[in-house]
């Protein structure tokens, strides 16, 4: 229901001023979080001091706004992802061991992948994926393996919509990728992100055959020894998957 002159309803202005903490930034100060969050300050001041009663969100240091560690711990009490964290930790670390690069775990939001858990060491290859941030789904390794798990009408949809605001890659193209992701079990990038780097994911799978995650390494180039890690990964994601169906309690 819209109570606002604006015409949106008092949960779309939570989420806005939620949503306003920008990457790698953890406080705000009150104007310019009401400024990204598209708020009169007297709205934004008054939300935030609803929140805050909630410890949903803090005050920092020199007056700034932070958000409240309340809000970690309700995302994890009961989050599907911290299942799948805790099933997909061991056979990350088994691999993780073995190449000492860079391992992550991902899951599909809409044209986004999102990373859920990277395990990684100093000196590792760059890796541009980072626990909590999202990629497009055509330059991801992780993006492709899960797009190209899902049913035939959702690729469809994806494909319909695609655009590629650098105008590097064409729809056609992305359609390639996912079929032959599909065929071989699994997808490779390579320097798409970094010059140097190459992704390579498998999808993680349910009992119904549907991909609901992606586990994936990155490697440097020069490094790269599909034989040996592709069956790796799907080791790993037969693993995971099937501590993921088995029952619990």
């Amino acid at each position: 229901m819209a109570n606002s002159s604006s015409g949106d309803s008092v949960i779309d202005r939570v989420v806005r001023v939620l949503e306003a903490f920008p990457e790698g930034v953890s406080a705000l100060p009150l104007t310019e979080l009401a400024d990204r969050a598209g708020l009169p300050l007297t709205s934004a001041h008054r939300i935030v001091s609803q929140l805050a009663l909630h410890r949903l969100l803090e005050q920092a240091p020199g007056g700034k706004i932070q958000l409240g560690l309340r809000l970690w711990e309700l995302v994890n009490r009961n989050s599907p992802i911290l299942v799948l964290r805790q099933a997909a930790l061991p056979f990350m670390d088994d691999i993780h061991q073995v190449l000492n690069q860079n391992v992550n775990l991902a899951v599909l939001q809409g044209d986004d992948v999102l990373f859920v858990e990277r395990l990684s060491r100093r000196g590792s290859v760059a890796n541009r994926a980072k626990v909590a941030g999202r990629m497009p789904v055509h330059i991801s390794s992780a993006g492709v393996a899960l797009m190209a798990g899902q049913p035939r009408h959702a690729q469809n949809e994806y494909l319909s919509r695609f655009y590629d605001p650098s105008g590097r890659t064409t729809v056609d193209h992305v359609r390639q990728l996912l079929a032959t992701a599909a065929e071989r079990g699994f997808a490779e990038l390579a320097g798409v992100v970094d010059p140097d780097t190459w992704g390579i994911a498998v999808p993680v799978e349910d009992r119904q055959g549907l991909a609901v995650a992606a586990i994936g390494v990155v490697v440097p180039i020069a490094e790269v020894r599909i034989h040996q890690i592709v069956p790796a990964l799907k080791t790993a994601a037969r693993g995971i998957g099937r501590q993921l169906a088995a029952p619990t309690g």
